[in-house]
């Protein structure tokens, strides 16, 4: 009996990791999508250009993820660390289960685990497919002008993502060229293949 229950447990803390090897640095970067949402816990509604200046990163995470629980005190370690010098974090809570579609069991979990950083609610899976997401955990770093320039899937390489939050807030941020006069007038400027995510089973003990 022992034995099946210790392989339960096993197989719930590894169902959700992601392959080995799933950090990417982004010669070409693209520009992010975006993270607009209805709900929203520790923040105002954010969007991405709305930010537009500082360095972003998105967590794709669910509260019932073993995975996600031991990547989650290095998110909020970043939190603490860099958040006064650039850096916003945004955790994307997109659930498996039905108990992970619960806003209120989201907002106990942040408030028992003291998650300060804006939470998105993605019950909907509207912004994981935006990003073609598969995997919780995932991090997408973006830097100060909207653009994916890190990703990394899984757990580990910490010491990898810290370097990249350093190196992408040391950039000087993008200048925003104000709009010509012309005739008296300002001229304005002129300006999903959904994949299925990576199963996962759920933690059953606190």
């Amino acid at each position: 009996m022992k034995r099946l229950v210790f392989a339960a447990a096993l197989f719930a803390m590894l169902a959700c990791q992601a392959p080995a090897a799933m950090t990417r640095e982004i010669a070409e970067p693209v520009p992010a999508p975006d993270i607009s949402a209805e709900h929203w816990i520790n923040s105002a509604p954010l969007t991405l250009e709305a930010l537009r200046g500082k360095v972003v990163l998105v967590e794709f995470w669910t509260f019932a993820c073993w995975n996600c629980k031991n990547v989650e005190p290095h998110v909020k370690g970043w939190h603490g660390k860099f958040a006064d010098k650039g850096l916003t974090i945004v955790g994307v809570h997109t659930p498996e289960f039905e108990r992970e579609k619960v806003i209120e069991n989201v907002r106990a979990y942040v408030k028992k685990n003291a998650i300060a950083y804006p939470i998105a609610i993605d019950n909907d899976y509207v912004i994981w497919r935006r990003f073609h997401n598969r995997y919780w955990p995932a991090l997408y770093l973006i830097d100060k002008e909207g653009r994916i320039r890190y990703t990394h899937f899984g757990e580990g390489s910490y010491a990898q993502t810290e370097a990249w939050i350093e190196k992408l807030l040391a950039e000087e941020a993008p200048q925003v060229p104000k709009p010509e006069m012309v005739s008296g007038q300002n001229e304005a400027p002129t300006p999903e293949e959904t994949e299925e995510p990576a199963p996962r089973e759920e933690e059953t003990s606190e």
